[in-house]
């Protein structure tokens, strides 16, 4: 549609692909469910159908499968570059094998990865290129990336700061977006990866005269009816992995910079929508052979199976995991994060595939000593669940009993192997060098 200064544009976007490169069957009907063949499929079919057509992806393409932990990363921007998105924005995981690594993979990326606030501290210097403006049809498009605070906690070794809050961040825009005031943008879209809440918040402090349209998010894996409508600004985010993709068709009235119609779907990626990629099902598949002959190897088996359902109470799992630790490390307790297991069940029959995608992170452990008093603060503060958003709990080794009062907002009792932990006595604690640092 090209009439009166009215073009129609369509914007498919995902986030958090997080490594899930291959389809499902679906238990009753056989049809295959997502994965980055039917997925390829679908955006191809788009961009043969529609004439001006974005594909964008708000941050995560990293971590969750064996072919990206084996890789670091290489196999996944290489499919993605398969893929060919316009414009991709970056998510905490895409620094999980390290900043200098991000500059690789960076660099092996045959499309631009878009940050505004990452930048090297003593010279202020960005670390990825802020925005990028994409010309469609004699459209221009101004594309800006914003990551989550999350990232930090990768980034507290490095010379590399953030803008943490979001008024900073909405500065930031506005800097960007005063800075082509002049250059007639006629759509200006924000991709970022802070969580679906924080979305809605930063559109509601953004100022109008900057013309923000859109908002394309991630991380907290949000699955919308439709998209929210803040301050004028639409905000859209779509779930986790490849099952589903967002698509936004757009009618806008340059002449005016601005929308004047749309609609958003957010789309099941099945075998009855489309038809498989077969090239880059041969691509992925070359990489799940080479992963697949060196995974299977069985490394031990369990009575049974162990789950791990959620990241908010104490699991088995976890349990399992913390027990290890604390006996690896020859420490009176052990604290492991609950986000460090990324699989729901495990075993009983274990490989080392099968370890390596339920602890995908590299690092160490450390031994470290605290007075009772630091301990006893400790769990006072992670038991907390009220101040805590993401209701991310610790697991915790065996012998240790902590009793948290969430009414008066108090630890109660605090015991190891049956004795109260004493103020004044010193414990040996094992914990994660990430959680260390």
């Amino acid at each position: 549609m090209n009439s009166d200064h009215h073009t129609r544009i369509t914007i498919l976007h995902s986030n958090d692909m997080h490594g899930d490169f291959q389809a499902e069957v679906q238990d009753t009907s056989g049809s295959l469910v997502g994965g980055l063949a039917l997925l390829s499929g679908y955006i191809t079919r788009v961009r043969r159908q529609e004439k001006n057509v974005l594909f964008v992806i708000a941050g995560d393409m990293l971590q969750g499968s064996l072919i990206d932990t084996e890789y670091k990363g290489v196999s996944t921007i290489e499919i993605m570059n398969f893929l060919a998105p316009d414009v991709v924005t970056l998510g905490n995981h895409e620094l999980d094998y390290g900043l200098t690594h991000l500059l690789f993979l960076e660099k092996m990326a045959n499309f631009p990865i878009v940050n505004a606030n990452l930048f090297i501290k003593k010279s202020h210097k960005r670390l990825m290129q802020p925005h990028i403006i994409l010309n469609l049809d004699g459209i221009e498009i101004l594309f800006i990336g914003v990551v989550t605070q999350e990232i930090l906690e990768s980034l507290k070794k490095e010379e590399i700061g953030t803008f943490l809050d979001l008024e900073e961040a909405a500065t930031s825009v506005g800097h960007i977006c005063n800075a082509y005031k002049d250059d007639d943008i006629d759509l200006t879209v924000l991709l970022t990866h802070i969580g679906y809440e924080r979305d809605r918040e930063l559109a509601g402090i953004l100022n109008p005269e900057w013309g923000v349209d859109l908002i394309l998010g991630g991380h907290s894996h949000t699955i919308l009816e439709q998209p929210a409508k803040i301050n004028g600004i639409l905000i859209a985010q779509a779930g986790v992995g490849t099952d589903q993709i967002g698509r936004f068709d757009i009618v806008l009235d340059e002449a005016a910079n601005k929308i004047d119609a749309w609609t958003w779907r957010l789309l099941p990626i099945n075998s009855e929508l489309t038809e498989p990629d077969g090239e880059l099902q041969k691509f992925i598949d070359d990489y799940q052979e080479k992963v697949g002959q060196k995974y299977s190897t069985i490394v031990c088996r369990f009575a049974r199976e162990l789950t791990h359902p959620a990241r908010d109470r104490e699991t088995e799992i976890g349990n399992l995991v913390a027990d290890i630790f604390a006996q690896r490390a020859g420490a009176d307790l052990a604290l492991a994060g609950s986000g460090l297991i990324r699989r729901k069940k495990l075993g009983p029959v274990v490989t080392l595939g099968d370890l390596k995608e339920a602890f995908p992170f590299e690092g160490g452990l450390l031994k470290l000593t605290l007075t009772g008093a630091q301990l006893s603060s400790a769990f006072s503060h992670f038991m907390r669940l009220e101040h805590n958003p993401d209701r991310i709990i610790l697991q915790v080794s065996s012998g240790v009993r902590a009793v948290y009062n969430s009414t008066t907002g108090s630890l109660e009792a605090l015991e190891i192997d049956g004795q109260p932990v004493e103020e004044d006595a010193h414990y040996t604690v094992c914990v994660l060098e990430f959680h260390y640092e």
